[in-house]
């Protein structure tokens, strides 16, 4: 019988375990290691934000949904790896702490023969200083019950410009390396609809900051989508959606430091300024959640397994080159460890080979570029190509060819929506193939224009509605989720 361990149940950890207990429960062990009870469908945080839904509406319990497919459930983090195992066992182990109430604190080591860490990212609000609803003066919708403050907050402007006060809502990226542009940008379009459903859009003064070095980057090196039978620059389509909202912008820009009320930044001209606020929400950037490994003997050998940033390298090629040398086919395809074949990362827990969108700086030297993306829909079909390969080494045998889902290989789609009507929402729904441009067979533009288009109206802010349902039903494990693709 073998043993899979997954560190992790976001998207691409709860995908591949539920796909491993559907294929592999009754026969081999699966066992989940996370320190939530709760799974979140992140997304649907955009909502909670503006008090369009409860949390209650994007959680549920993992451990009874697990039960379902025979899979075993850990509340607990992991704290490092011994892929080697010990002088004592021949067995890779995962030493893990519990975080539930009942076993909080104690420790255990959980041995496996394949190991996929899915551990996501770090918010790492500490890297600018005054950054984050815990210690700092912004807020986030990262988690629901970050959401559930930023809406507490967002109520209390709102019955401040009820009562003549007017209020400036700043909304975006709070470092220079930030990543998850997408989320903030439809925020910052809920709380737009949210102000003008009170009455008081008249009141407010929105600004969007980001690291970007133009709207329509995220992350992604800007796009080309089709609309309406043309090619529109993703910068003019971004700018227009802006533009008719009433939404000022800052782009380039670092976010340095933030008192109360005001958000200091540095621009990639070399520019040195800050915006006043009244409310914020900005996201911070993501590291590695900070996993150790350690060889057989003991001795550390994290940096073998983790690039700098706190991410596994997996089957990508992190030779130093320039930017006009990064190839598509630089990425992964089976997110592999190169030196522990039994070991995966899905989702934001593999490191990228390089960044996206152009490396830039300001003339201090201070990075200002947006991370690569790698949430939502490509961990999910990330999540499921290694569940594949591992139910088929597991089954066939561990020369069988590996499943791949390169970045360079697969499209992503994003609805950003705003409102709950039926018919008083709307949505920019953009979808890019693929996500990591191939310039050697797309040399135009580096994507397939015939699938890379972008379409602002009502038909995206319905699907954006039946999307959430769709996936928190495949999340559950209704009957036919799997049928629901990724």
């Amino acid at each position: 019988m073998a043993r899979v361990v997954i560190l992790g149940a976001g998207v691409s950890g709860h995908t591949a375990a539920s796909f491993l207990g559907e294929w592999l429960g009754k026969k081999h062990e699966i066992i989940v290691v996370t320190p939530n009870s709760q799974w979140n469908w992140i997304p649907s945080n955009i909502w909670v934000g503006v008090g369009k839904m409860d949390a209650s509406e994007v959680i549920f319990g993992l451990e009874s949904v697990y039960k379902k497919i025979n899979v075993k459930f850990k509340q607990a983090k992991a704290l490092s790896i011994y892929p080697e195992g010990s002088i004592d066992t021949e067995s890779g182990f995962v030493k893990i702490e519990y975080t539930g109430q009942d076993k909080a604190g104690q420790s255990e080591d959980v041995e496996y023969d394949y190991l996929i860490n899915a551990t996501g990212p770090k918010l790492n609000f500490h890297m600018t200083d005054g950054l984050g609803p815990e210690n700092g003066f912004t807020s986030s919708v990262c988690t629901y019950s970050h959401a559930q403050e930023a809406n507490v907050k967002l109520n209390e402007s709102i019955e401040k410009m009820k009562n003549g006060e007017r209020q400036k809502f700043v909304v975006g990226t709070g470092h220079g390396m930030c990543t998850c542009q997408g989320a903030a940008f439809e925020y910052i379009f809920n709380i737009e609809h949210v102000l003008k459903e009170n009455g008081v859009r008249d009141m407010a003064d929105l600004v969007w900051i980001s690291n970007e070095y133009e709207l329509g980057d995220f992350g992604m090196g800007g796009m080309h989508l089709k609309r309406g039978g043309y090619i529109t620059n993703g910068k003019v389509f971004t700018e227009s959606i802006m533009a008719e909202r009433g939404i000022s912008w800052i782009t380039g820009a670092h976010v340095s430091k933030i008192e109360e009320g005001n958000i200091f930044y540095e621009q990639l001209d070399g520019n040195e300024d800050s915006v006043d606020f009244d409310f914020s929400m900005l996201i911070p950037p993501f590291g590695g959640v900070g996993l150790k490994a350690y060889d057989k003997h003991g001795d550390e050998i994290t940096d073998k397994i983790f690039a700098p940033n706190g991410f596994m390298k997996v089957d990508a090629d992190y030779t130093p080159k320039a930017y006009e040398e990064y190839r598509a086919s630089d990425w992964p395809e089976t997110y592999q460890n190169p030196l522990y074949k039994n070991m995966f990362a899905a989702g934001i827990a593999f490191a990228p080979p390089h960044l996206i969108s152009k490396p830039m700086s300001s003339p201090k030297g201070t990075p200002i570029n947006p991370t690569p993306p790698r949430t939502g829909m490509p961990s999910g079909m990330i999540g499921k190509a290694i569940a594949k390969s591992i139910r088929d080494l597991i089954v066939r045998g561990e020369n069988t060819p590996l499943h791949t889902a390169s970045m360079a290989n697969i499209g992503a789609a994003c609805v950003a929506s705003t409102g709950m009507g039926f018919f008083n929402g709307s949505a920019a729904a953009m979808t890019v193939y693929p996500v990591v441009p191939d310039f050697e067979k797309y040399p135009e533009y580096g994507r397939d224009t015939d699938l890379t288009f972008g379409e602002v109206g009502l038909a995206g802010h319905w699907i954006k509605h039946v999307l959430h349902h769709m996936f928190l039903y495949k999340a559950k494990l209704k009957t036919g989720w799997t049928l629901i693709p990724e």
